[in-house]
């Protein structure tokens, strides 16, 4: 894969920092991605140490889910290449505005990987589907997937299949699919 364009690359990031435009009128300020890393951001090095006041592990398994799940939709073709691998951490890390570290967003993606060999990709779509109980939430793990996957030239078929069997888990339509990638292409052409 061509090295991704860096404009684009920092379109992605400052969409993945704002609200979906379809709860933007609520008064909603900021992605629930860059909410939740703030959980998953405080997360001990050193499982032997107390979490500090404020952190909230539902909130971290919902990032490493939203996480995942554009993880999922990066690797459906089943080339995760360096430096598509390198661009989609810049992007997360970058959108979380300091809340999350690079290496942990390394480390988080290592684990990804090695889950995904070793469960395959039904598996882990089943997972995270599980993991996601609220709509909104499954909307929104749709819409983090459709932008990043942006980062390495658009939505593909064979990631647009991976799209919609996350929502078949989430139990949303083949709609919310394509609400989520008409809104990521709007969101970077404008």
């Amino acid at each position: 894969m061509p090295a991704p364009d860096s404009s684009l690359i920092g379109k992605v990031a400052r969409q993945l920092t704002q609200a979906p435009a379809y709860v933007r009128t609520d008064g909603v300020r900021g992605s629930l991605l860059s909410v939740a890393a703030s959980s998953f951001g405080w997360k001990s090095e050193d499982d032997d140490h107390t979490q500090p006041t404020g952190f909230d592990p539902e909130a971290a398994r919902l990032f490493e889910a939203m996480v995942e799940g554009a993880f999922l939709v990066a690797n459906a073709d089943g080339d995760f290449d360096g430096t598509e691998q390198a661009a989609f951490q810049h992007v997360v890390v970058s959108a979380c505005a300091g809340r999350v570290a690079e290496h942990q967003v390394s480390a988080l993606l290592a684990d990804l990987h090695d889950q995904l060999d070793e469960d395959g990709l039904q598996k882990r779509i089943e997972l995270v589907a599980r993991a996601i109980t609220r709509e909104d939430h499954a909307r929104e793990v749709l819409r983090v997937s459709s932008l990043l996957a942006y980062v390495s030239g658009g939505v593909s078929q064979v990631e647009r299949e991976v799209l919609d069997k996350l929502a078949a888990g989430f139990k949303l339509t083949n709609a919310a699919v394509d609400q989520a990638i008409e809104e990521a292409a709007c969101a970077l052409t404008e």
